[in-house]
């Protein structure tokens, strides 16, 4: 490889998407190839703790809902990110250009397609998305993070390889955990993600309330609440006299997971795969709104294991789910089992066999 060259990741400021990118930058950068960084605005705030030698802002919409006139300016503003992101290739030369998903992947996968530099797509969900089925037919390599990928045209199957979705390293150190103990308690996390967290805050505290004061006194609680959702769950649970944990973001999630032996979430790629390789009972509620529908497939699959629960939201009631934890408390073997299922179903390896695509394409 040239000296001073670098692979660019691409990926917008979510950690739906950014996680997987900085998973593959540090298994890169310890192979001793150089990583820069091409993303949104949102995620420039990070570029600090990404591991990148620099990262460089692009300009990026999205042209999905809204009216014709929004449609057109967001198209106007991912052909612009495009001939700016035309000018970072030519400048930096990447040995190739990797994507992660979502419209601010456009601009820098587009132009280093038309640049012809090899490039590689990473699909987190179990339904291809609509940015990278635009790109999907231009680009070298695809890679998939769930063993089936559903809207993939058969125009681009000879291009997918399975790799599963990388994690971070402080998930596969929290993967390393034992299965948590309990003297009788169900020690159960809630999160909602970044997507639609608000249902969990309605929800969860009403089913507590279900269940009866001793039921509750053997359930040890963690929940993600957001906003002012945080003082309404928290008023909730001090009139029935419970304690729980609440916070608008825990920072070691992957920790709380492990020490979890019930997870209640949103099916982001992530989510699904950080529960798998960390090895952890779910119930998972799709978030219902997305175009593809790319949740509800992530749920699916891990719900074939045997390790997930999958519940609609429209069916995701305070009584539905005080029934389903009063299940839980009496059946703690059930939930080991879905635990070693959901584990048996992890890849561990992921951005080692990403990096590996990314080495073979620089190669030729």
């Amino acid at each position: 490889m040239a000296e001073g060259r670098a692979v660019l990741l691409c990926a917008g400021g979510t950690g739906g998407h950014l996680f997987p990118a900085e998973a593959l930058a540090l298994v890169l950068r310890g192979r001793g190839v150089a990583v820069e960084l091409a993303t949104d605005s949102r995620a420039i705030k990070y570029g600090a703790d990404f591991p990148a030698r620099a990262t460089h802002a692009v300009h990026a919409a999205t042209p999905t809902g809204g009216g014709v006139i929004s449609k057109a300016r967001a198209a106007l503003t991912l052909a612009r990110g495009t001939f700016q992101a035309r000018g970072i290739i030519a400048q930096i030369k990447p040995l190739a250009v990797v994507g992660f998903g979502g419209y601010p992947t456009v601009p820098p996968v587009l132009a280093a397609t038309q640049l012809n530099v090899p490039t590689l797509l990473h699909e987190q969900n179990a339904v291809m998305g609509r940015a990278n089925r635009f790109l999907a037919r231009r680009v070298t390599r695809i890679a998939t993070g769930f063993p089936t990928l559903g809207g993939a045209d058969e125009k681009i199957r000879g291009k997918l390889t399975f790799t599963g979705n990388p994690v971070r390293p402080a998930v596969l150190a929290a993967a390393r955990l034992a299965y948590p103990g309990g003297g009788g308690m169900l020690h159960c996390l809630v999160t909602g993600g970044s997507q639609g967290a608000r249902v969990m805050s309605d929800v969860v505290p009403a089913a507590i309330a279900l269940l009866g004061a001793e039921r509750r006194a053997s359930i040890k609680l963690v929940q993600q609440a957001r906003g002012e959702d945080r003082a309404k769950v928290a008023q909730a649970y001090a009139a029935l006299n419970f304690s729980a944990e609440t916070a608008p973001f825990f920072p070691d999630l992957p920790a709380r997971m492990a020490q979890a032996h019930l997870v209640i979430a949103r099916a982001g790629a992530s989510t699904v795969s950080e529960l798998a390789v960390i090895g952890r009972a779910c119930v998972l509620v799709p978030f219902p709104y997305a175009l593809d529908q790319d949740q509800a497939a992530n749920a699916a699959e891990l719900a074939r294991t045997g390790a997930a629960t999958v519940i609609a939201q429209k069916d995701f009631s305070p009584q539905w789910l005080a029934a389903f934890l009063a299940r839980a408390l009496g059946d703690p073997k059930g939930l080991a089992s879905a635990a070693l299922a959901a584990k048996q179903a992890a890849v561990t390896d992921a951005a080692e066999r990403l990096a590996d695509i990314v080495m073979e394409m620089t190669r030729r």
